[in-house]
Formats: C-alpha cells, structure tokens, sequence
C-alpha cells in the first residue's frame, strides 16, 4: 500500500478488532438455543439483521441501503464516475441452525474494509461497494442465489410467484410482507428489478467450508474456481394404502422406491469417482404415518463437478436410473430442476493481487477451488471475480460448531482490504475492468 497517515497500523489493527466484533453482534440475529444461527429470506431475523447492516454501514460514512429485492449496499463514492465500482460482499442467509461466519464473515469484512479505507484515504479514484446480498443458500426456498441473481441479471422476478416454502408461503408474498413491493416492477414487466448494469469486478471472501487450508496449514486460500452445481427436487407418487391388508407384492411403495434411489445415487457418485459429488439432502413422507403404506416422497439432489459436460451427463445417466427404478415398482417420478449453476473460473490478474497481498502480509496461502458454491459463482461469468478463503476449523459449515479462529479472520480482513486499496487507490484504481 501507499504511505499511511499517523497511526493508520493502530487504525486497522482496531476495525480489525472491532470487525470480530460486529461479526459476533450479527449472529445475535437468528440466534437458536443450541448455539446456531437461522435467518431465512425475508423473515424477522433477516430483516432486522439487513436493517442493522444498513445502520452499521452509515455509521462507517457509506451511502448505505435497500434495492428492490433486499439486498443491501454501502457505497463508497469514488472520483472517476466512468470507472466501473468495484463490488465486495457476500450473504446475510444462513441455513437452518448454520453457523455465524458463512456469508456473515464476508459481509462484515467488507463493510469495516471500506469503513477503514475511507477513515484512512478518504474518497477513492474507483467506486467501491460492500454488499449484503439477501439471499444465497436456498434454504426457504427451492432455489438460490435470490440476491446476487437479480444484480446479475440471472433471476428472473416471475419465478417468485411461481415457487413456495415448506409451509405454502410464495417467495412474492415474503417479499411484500418484508417490505419490499415489487408490484411496479412486476405491473411494468420487469424481469429483474435490482440488475446492475455497470459493474467492473467482484471479490468475495468466505471461511472455507472444508479443511484443506487447515490441512496445509494455511491462512488464506486464493480461489482458482468454483464447482458446477445442478440442484433437483424429485417427487415420486405411488399408492397410500392400508399396511396391513396390502400384500407386499402388490404395493407402489414410493418410500421404498425412493430409498433404491438413495442408495443408487451414492453408488453411482462413488463409481464416478472425484471430484463429482452427489447428495440427498433432504427426503420427505408426505402425510406419512406408521400404518400407511407411503403414497408420495419428495427429496432433492444436489450434484456438483468442476466440469460442466461431466456433470451434465452424470445427472443424465442418474435421472435415467431413477426412472428405471420408477417404472420397475409402478410408480410416477417427477424431477423439477431448481438450480443449475455452471463450473467458474476466477480471474488470474485478481487472483495474483490477492497473492501479493498474502505476500505483503506475511500469510500463508495457497490455490485451490471451491467445492461450495458462492455469489461470486455469478459474477465470474459477467465481470473479473475473485474468492479469498480463511480456514474452517475442522471443516465444518452451516452447524453451530461452525468456527474460523481469530487471527485468520484478521488475516482475511488485511489481505482484503490491501486488495481493495489496490482497485480503489493504488496501481489498479485507473485500470479498466
């Protein structure tokens, strides 16, 4: 970085401070009992925590708030109006009881960056922004990237009338009853209300998720990609029927059936071999009870490779299985495609400004991709994006036990705001993006 003013080291080593701070401060909404964190799209816990970054955001001095969907931004103004800004961010969601670093880390780190940089620097040559994306990990509803997918464009607004939560709730009456009306966008057929147009770049820091950067004993992963993902609700409809006087022989068993499908789906992702995942996550008996055979199952898929063709043709060759296993017991399969998310690649000049500012540091980092995807998997395609990763303890993710340890926050937190100094100050302020 360039010359500091008197005491800026003392000044980032407090915003460091007080970002572990702020970090703990979010999890409080949502808090569960047993340690964890719920904030799930356009619920109370949600709204207050989106309203309390807004207020956090002004109190840095950013010019902070809503757009049409939720998501939030603070923005730090800069002094060439035709140098596309720079985004920075992640998502204020979480999983049912996750833990308070996915997604929270990003955001807080962002906002104390651009909080400390304006204290520091003053106004940049490059607009930069800190966001608070509303939405990432498709945990109310069967889809993802909510937030990110509307600034990007990939989101359309009709699909929010058309999908429900578990209790019949449409995404477009979560969002009247938080707040946000979408009916002019809607009533002036306006597909994505919150796109932006003029965005130069992307960089996104999150924990890890896994246990490789422990592993090598690592502070900062640079992200080379993120993996490819295709997400699936599959329902399969048999015959409900007494379980007692049905014959064993003459049943349409879809709970039955849709645990052959389980058990070959796992089959099948280990014959395929690495990197290729596969994963139920989720099975559910509807109206079951323990003297009924189960007329009806839904469970969801959720298959992820870092190469689209393989990937694409796993899911073919499984969906293929499932109904084969479908028609041998007599029953009616329905799949619903509710995400299908390209493998990205992260961009190089990016990613060796995120090196050099490791080695400035004085971190430890390495390469590697992201087996989890992340709102920069939008990005990648439409602008240069990038991905800093701090480590996970144990590599666990979205659970209570969910833990990065202090210092490599602050690492995180350094490198990136050394990165940000760079696109908003430094040799990268004036370069196009």
């Amino acid at each position: 970085m360039a010359k500091r003013v008197p005491n800026s080291l003392d000044l980032l080593s407090q915003f460091g401070e007080r970002m572990l701070e702020e970090l703990e401060e979010l999890s409080s909404y949502g808090a569960n009992a047993e340690g964890g964190v719920t904030r799930l799209l356009y619920t109370e816990p949600w709204l207050r925590a989106q309203r309390a970054i807004v207020s956090k955001m002004q109190q840095l001095g950013l010019e902070a708030g809503f757009d049409a969907v939720g998501n939030v931004f603070g923005k730090l103004p800069g002094s060439q109006p035709d140098a596309k800004p720079l985004l920075t961010g992640s998502h204020i969601d979480t999983v049912k009881t996750g833990g308070k670093y996915d997604g929270a880390y990003g955001v807080v780190a962002s906002m104390m960056a651009l909080g400390y940089l304006k204290a520091v620097y003053g106004a940049p040559r490059r607009t930069l922004e800190a966001v608070s994306f509303c939405e990432e990990e498709g945990s109310r509803f069967p889809l993802a990237y909510w937030g990110s997918g509307h600034v990007t464009g990939v989101r359309p607004l009709r699909l929010a009338a058309e999908i429900a939560d578990s209790d019949g709730i449409t995404l477009l009456e979560a969002m009247r009853e938080a707040g946000f009306d979408v009916t002019d966008a809607t009533t002036a057929g306006q597909q994505y209300p919150a796109k932006r147009k003029f965005i130069g770049g992307y960089i996104e820091i999150h924990i890890e998720q896994g246990s490789i950067l422990t592993y090598k004993k690592k502070q900062i992963g640079i992200v080379t990609a993120i993996v490819g993902q295709i997400r699936l609700t599959v329902q399969v409809t048999g015959s409900s029927n007494h379980a007692g006087t049905t014959p064993m022989k003459m049943r349409k068993d879809a709970l039955a059936g849709a645990a052959e499908m389980v058990a070959i789906t796992e089959q099948m992702a280990l014959e395929a071999g690495e990197p290729l995942v596969a994963t139920v996550g989720r099975l559910e008996v509807k109206r079951g009870t323990s003297n009924v055979v189960p007329g009806e199952v839904e469970f969801t898929l959720d298959i992820r490779h870092t190469d689209e063709p393989e990937m694409r043709t796993f899911c073919v060759r499984l969906l293929t299985k499932l109904e084969e296993i479908a028609m041998r017991r007599g029953l009616i399969i329905e799949t619903v495609e509710n995400l299908h998310a390209p493998p990205v690649a992260m961009q190089e000049s990016m990613a060796n400004e995120i090196e050099a500012a490791c080695e400035a540091g004085g971190f430890l980092h390495m390469r590697l991709p992201s087996g989890a995807g992340h709102d920069a998997q939008l990005f990648g395609p439409i602008c240069p994006s990038a991905m800093i990763f701090v480590p996970s303890v144990g590599g666990i993710s979205h659970s209570p036990e969910e833990f990065t340890e202090a210092d490599d926050l602050i690492a995180g937190f350094h490198t990136l705001v050394h990165v940000l100094y760079q696109y908003g100050y430094g040799g990268k302020a004036d370069e196009k993006l």
